[in-house]
């Protein structure tokens, strides 16, 4: 079965998915193992991770492409990636498309911001006007090849325009083809309540910790309606963090640091198929 099919079975069920953020295949890996059904490719941590940059729309097409295929290609569960703008044009949005299609990534959300675009929960974003937002949106819907291919359409109106321009602007999406609408940085619990309401179809919500939507329970949120969760940011923060932790050990104990839990190097290697790849040299070997 292919990642979107698996997507849109997920998606079907009763309740909310939730998808925690990956960034490249340890990450991806890490998130299947501790049983979540689906992943997100955060396209802040793709830039931080590939290229060391911020996320202010530095990265090209065809890195974010890349970096899902092989995301895509390490796990068995459905992936979602982020696809910025869809890097130009209606046509530029049909290539982007079947790039991820190819790389069996199950779906990806499109925003309407200014290229280059920034990280929806930093100030003084840009927002294209509503018609070319839908246009591209509906190139993404009608010419996908899989027609279980996910398409968001994500819309940053809220800090540009105002609540009511983002609401207007996931409907006119729906109705143009997509098929889940995510009202990039809700700013009250109140808006966060509204938006399954007064949305036409099903929500995504981004839970970004230490931005502009207030913190919310997942059940809360599912109860509100929402059928996807993603939380881009929640490994790349705990890798940066354990990282200064380790480093700082190095500097002042000049010994190798410790940590909560240990881990072998032979357990290491099992986290990431060695047992399997074993295996298969066992079988193919000559006695």
């Amino acid at each position: 079965m292919n990642g979107a099919k698996k997507l849109r079975e997920l998606l079907n069920k009763e309740g909310m998915l939730l998808a925690p953020g990956a960034f490249d295949c340890i990450t991806a890996r890490l998130i299947e193992q501790a049983g979540f059904e689906a992943i997100y490719m955060t396209g802040a941590g793709t830039s931080a991770s590939r290229l060391g940059f911020p996320d202010y729309g530095l990265a090209t097409m065809t890195e974010m492409v890349e970096n899902a295929g092989r995301i895509a290609a390490a796990v068995q569960i459905p992936l979602v990636a982020d696809a910025d703008t869809g890097y130009g044009n209606e046509l530029n949005v049909i290539r982007t498309v079947h790039e991820y299609e190819s790389r069996n990534v199950a779906g990806i959300h499109i925003e309407d911001q200014e290229f280059p675009k920034k990280c929806g929960h930093l100030d003084n974003k840009e927002v294209i006007p509503m018609p070319e937002f839908i246009s591209k949106i509906r190139a993404a819907a009608h010419e996908r090849r899989n027609p279980d291919f996910l398409i968001i359409a994500r819309t940053d109106a809220r800090a540009v325009i105002g609540f009511e321009e983002a609401v207007q602007r996931a409907n006119a999406a729906l109705e143009a083809g997509a098929d889940m609408a995510f009202v990039e940085a809700p700013q009250t619990i109140e808006e966060i309540k509204e938006i399954p309401k007064r949305v036409n179809g099903p929500c995504l919500l981004n839970v970004v910790q230490g931005g502009k939507t207030p913190q919310i329970n997942l059940k809360e949120a599912e109860q509100f309606g929402y059928k996807l969760a993603i939380l881009p940011g929640v490994l790349l923060a705990a890798t940066v963090l354990a990282c200064d932790d380790a480093l700082e050990q190095i500097k002042t104990t000049h010994a190798h640091p410790t940590f909560s839990k240990n881990i072998t190097i032979r357990e290491k290697f099992r986290r990431f198929g060695s047992d399997e790849w074993d295996e298969l040299r066992s079988r193919y070997k000559e006695n």
